[in-house]
Parts: structure tokens; sequence; C-alpha cells
């Protein structure tokens, strides 16, 4: 048995409509055409990135930030521009832009407080 690594990664929101428009308006993701029930899956590359409901337990209401513990990279080909476009907007910084091993990057939070780094895109190879 060999595991390859992540194929699909999924935030649980408390409100999907709400949380899909802002990956759509603010990040520029787009919808893919199907998703399964309860969720909105964007067509990211490599790996899918999905809002979803709440899994039967989950209370995200319980902790003020959810996925504490886990890092959400997504890369970017304007990280200064989106960087300046969220906060702008009142979009939570949490950490300013900076060099890093993955270029320019910086940290916010979204509608319902997970963390996210943005970061410079990888030059094509």
């Amino acid at each position: 048995m060999t595991v390859v690594g992540p194929s699909f990664l999924a935030l649980q929101v408390r409100d999907i409509e709400r949380a899909a428009e802002f990956y759509e308006t603010q990040l520029g993701l787009r919808r893919a055409p199907q998703a399964p029930p309860g969720a909105v899956v964007f067509m990211t590359e490599p790996i899918p990135f999905a809002v979803r409901e709440p899994l039967p337990g989950v209370d995200l209401d319980s902790t003020p930030r959810p996925g504490l513990g886990v890092a959400l990279w997504m890369s970017c080909d304007a990280v200064q521009n989106l960087h300046d476009d969220l906060a702008s907007r009142g979009t939570p910084i949490l950490r300013a832009p900076e060099q890093g091993p993955f270029g320019l990057n910086f940290t916010f939070a979204d509608l319902d407080g997970y963390a996210v780094t943005v970061h410079e895109q990888a030059p094509a190879r």
C-alpha cells in the first residue's frame, strides 16, 4: 500500500454560498461544473479545493480559529496585489507580506477564520 499525497482539500464552513462567493470574488477562484451535495468545488490546480458544510459533530463556533495547526498555502501570480486588495476590503491580514522560501507570501483570515497563506506562484518548469 502506498499513499502518494493529498488529492483534495476542503474547508468546513458556516455558510457555503457566502464562503464560495468570498473565494470567487476575492481570490478569483472558479467553480467546478460539478460538486457533491453540500459543497462547492473550485477548479484549482494541482489539487482541487472546496468549501463544504460541516460534518456531523463539528462546531465551528467552538474555536476562534478553525483549522488551527493546519497550514493551507495557495499560489498566486500577483501576491502583493492580492494582499493590497484584500486589505482594502477589510479582510483580516494575519501576517504582512514578506519574503520566504516560497517567495513573497502573506496570510489572511477567511470569513470563517481559517488562516490561508498565499505565496508566489512557482515558475513553470
